[in-house]
């Protein structure tokens, strides 16, 4: 499977031929607003005991096929804080370096922040439903001010003028947000061959995935990330991916794991 929806390999595999770096993408663990059909956006949730052991999992996988990371790259949320030092203890790299920026933060989701999924569907409608959830373009309420006002006062975003912290976010947004990250740190970090990890959301890996493969927006709309899944990219010269859309790990459980996320809120 590739990444938009084999055995064991020693550690330290090389590289294909072609590649000159490799990126793993991988969403956090289960969190509790993901169990329970929420919107989480900006604001924080701990990992579920499911959510850590996906975690886990995860640095085993990485451990087992030979992708040792050399940086790390997550957002300023604690889920994904959280599920990148299970990972890496797991993995035993818990001594690499580690950047944090929110530009990876998932998208701001504004008054649709905390509800369930299943009852804003039922209200907005399947269509309207979908295109403020999978769209580029689409862009729910903007959050209430009180609220709004509290996630800028953050300490983690008192450096940020304060539109750097919006009212909500369409996915066009998020990918115009990540596509400097990408281009000023991750591609320059691959450009010297490195293995280079990030674990940050589902839109924001959404937005990588959207810019590494060029992805349409019918194709962008249609891509699910889900929580714990290693996802590998080898990228050439030009940091162009080798397969489109990258590999798995474990691609079975991937596969089954997408669907799930693709039907959030229809039950």
């Amino acid at each position: 499977m590739t990444g938009h929806t084999t055995g064991t390999v020693p550690p330290t595999a090389p590289r294909p031929e072609a590649a000159v770096g490799t990126l793993v993408l991988v969403r956090h663990g289960q969190s509790t607003t993901n169990a329970e059909g929420r919107f989480t956006g900006w604001t924080d949730a701990p990992l579920t005991a499911h959510g850590e052991r996906e975690a886990l999992d995860a640095g085993r996988q990485l451990a087992e096929h030979g992708l040792l990371p050399e940086a790390v790259h997550t957002s300023l949320l604690v889920r994904s804080v959280h599920s990148a030092e299970l990972l890496l203890r797991e993995a035993g790299r818990s001594w690499i370096p580690v950047h944090r920026t929110w530009r990876l933060n998932e998208r701001q989701y504004g008054a649709l922040t905390g509800r369930r999924k299943s009852r804003v569907r039922e209200e907005a409608g399947p269509a309207r439903y979908r295109a403020w959830r999978r769209s580029l373009g689409g862009v729910p309420d903007p959050m209430p001010e009180e609220q709004l006002a509290r996630l800028r006062a953050d300490p983690r975003y008192t450096g940020l003028r304060p539109t750097g912290v919006p009212a909500a976010e369409s996915l066009a947004g998020v990918i115009a947000r990540v596509t400097p990250y990408w281009a000023d740190v991750l591609a320059a970090r691959l450009r010297t061959g490195s293995t280079v990890l990030v674990v940050a959301h589902g839109n924001s890996l959404r937005a990588l995935a959207a810019v590494l493969d060029g992805l349409s927006g019918p194709e962008t709309e249609e891509l699910n990330i889900p929580t714990g899944a290693p996802l590998r990219y080898d990228v050439d010269a030009a940091l162009r991916p080798l397969v489109r859309g990258g590999r798995y790990l474990n691609p079975e459980r991937a596969r089954a794991a997408a669907a799930s996320v693709a039907a959030e809120g229809a039950a």
